[in-house]
């Protein structure tokens, strides 16, 4: 490619033109101050000189000198320029941001002391120009400090100042809060035995109903927890928290837990924040099972059946029996034998049946029901009655220290109602008869007797009182 000449014709018209450029770019702050500053100046100095009316014209006598106009605008133009320098004149608008929630850097002996009573956070507010609020947003480097090096330990709270290192000079700042109380202990440190607790129970519930933890072994048995004394000897119990919100925890088995937290306790269950536990963190092994047991649900009654109506059958989803399998704890559901489901048979008996939509109660300590609900069939019949003579009298709940003797007979009658079938299905050992002392003193009182028998379609009546003296043991 072959260079291009510029001849001496086309240098001597660039150079023309750039320097038309220059002269032009002066002209023009020349007229900017002629016409901003010169011109005002003259035009203001006019009117007074006018106002006053002096005679002899002596400000216009100085207005005429060479070169005074030019003097007094420079002279202006340093002032409002030292003005402007001083921000006792703004040019430019300022605006503030807030920045919240910012972290503060403590510096002190850690290994030697314990600070008390730290911020965790503190709110910046930046003052200054938008394209510096900007630009600090956008470094994020703010840093503030809380300067502990050369305090030393007391029961006295020292008040000390927070620094903010600012990375853009032309800002201003403040924090709030400015001043923080903070009290600084010497660190002692002590040895614990660590157990564990099993968080989040109802994530596993949710995840998989039918586990439940059988045993927790963890790598270590103790760890060393460091504090100011008085922090420490508030502590009750340092703990592995095993969280069991894990989608792992499929199936029944052993499962090993990496960097398990350790946290402490005081004794009203609350974690203690400052304490140092080394170390903080343990591995865990959780073994799962999955216990259960069937029990079977027993419909109770509640209400009287028209007169001479009873029932004859109950179904439960169609079946004599109905077993449900529960799921827990083997200690919380072994003592689980039934479960319980009460219909109302209030004015029941001219309609032949009547079914009965029923949820099933979970009671404590069960996980997982293998049924939440059942369809009940109450079907009813002619009512027959028999009576069963010769039920001997339980006393129940006598109260501590006390004793009850009967002065009256110990057994009664009790009258049976109920379709043939279900009466002659009955017999003395299917009926309890009780008399409940809860609430009763040292004296002779008269006691009512109460009935319960096994078979819900059966009405048991019994109209018997019993003539008890309670005395001290």
């Amino acid at each position: 490619m072959m260079p291009i000449k510029i001849t001496t014709e086309t240098k001597v018209i660039i150079m023309n033109k750039i320097f038309n450029l220059i002269a032009s770019f002066f002209k023009g702050i020349y007229n900017l101050i002629d016409k901003y500053i010169v011109t005002p100046i003259s035009k203001i100095i006019y009117n007074i000189d006018k106002k006053v009316n002096k005679s002899g014209g002596k400000i216009e006598k100085i207005l005429n000198r060479p070169n005074m106009l030019l003097y007094m605008s420079l002279a202006l133009a340093i002032i409002v320029f030292l003005l402007i320098d001083s921000k006792v004149i703004t040019l430019v608008e300022t605006e503030a941001e807030i920045i919240t929630n910012q972290p503060v850097n403590v510096e002190y002996n850690s290994e030697a002391y314990v600070v008390e009573d730290l911020p965790e956070t503190v709110d910046i507010t930046l003052i200054g120009r938008k394209s510096d609020l900007y630009l600090a947003k956008q470094l994020g480097e703010n840093e503030v400090v809380l300067d502990l090096t050369d305090y030393t330990p007391r029961d006295e709270p020292y008040k000390v100042k927070l620094t903010y290192n600012q990375t853009i000079n032309s800002l201003s700042y403040k924090l709030d809060p400015t001043y923080v109380y903070v009290t600084i202990k010497k660190k002692v440190s002590t040895l614990k035995t660590i157990s564990y607790d099993l968080i989040n129970q109802d994530k596993l519930n949710e995840l998989n109903p039918e586990l439940s933890v059988s045993n927790v072994e963890l790598d270590k048995n103790e760890v060393v927890v460091k504090g100011s004394q008085d922090t420490l000897n508030k502590i009750a119990t340092v703990k592995a928290l095993i969280d069991l919100n894990n989608k792992n925890f499929k199936a029944k088995g052993t499962y090993n837990l990496e960097n398990v937290p350790i946290v402490a306790y005081d004794e009203t269950g609350n974690i203690l924040k400052n304490v140092e536990i080394v170390p903080s963190k343990v591995n865990a092994t959780v073994t799962f099972t999955s216990y259960s047991k069937e029990v079977p649900i027993e419909v109770q009654t509640t209400g009287n059946l028209v007169s001479g109506k009873a029932i004859s059958s109950i179904t439960i989803n169609g079946k004599s029996e109905y077993y449900v399998t529960i799921y827990g704890e083997q200690s919380e559901i072994d003592s689980i034998d039934s479960l319980p489901v009460t219909i109302d048979v209030t004015d029941q008996g001219n309609n032949g049946s009547k079914t009965y939509p029923s949820n099933i109660l979970k009671p404590s300590g069960v996980k997982y029901m293998s049924a939440s609900s059942v369809n009940i069939v109450a079907s009813f019949g002619e009512a027959k009655q028999k009576t069963i003579d010769g039920l001997t009298i339980t006393v129940e709940n006598t109260p501590a220290n006390l004793k009850a003797t009967a002065t009256s007979q110990a057994t009664i009658s009790v009258q049976v109602i109920g379709v043939q079938s279900v009466i002659d299905s009955i017999n003395a050992s299917d009926i309890k008869a009780y008399i409940d002392l809860t609430g009763y003193t040292v004296g002779n009182h008269t006691v009512p007797v109460q009935v319960k028998g096994n078979n819900p379609m059966a009405q048991y009546i019994v109209s018997s009182s019993v003539n008890i003296n309670i005395t001290n043991k």
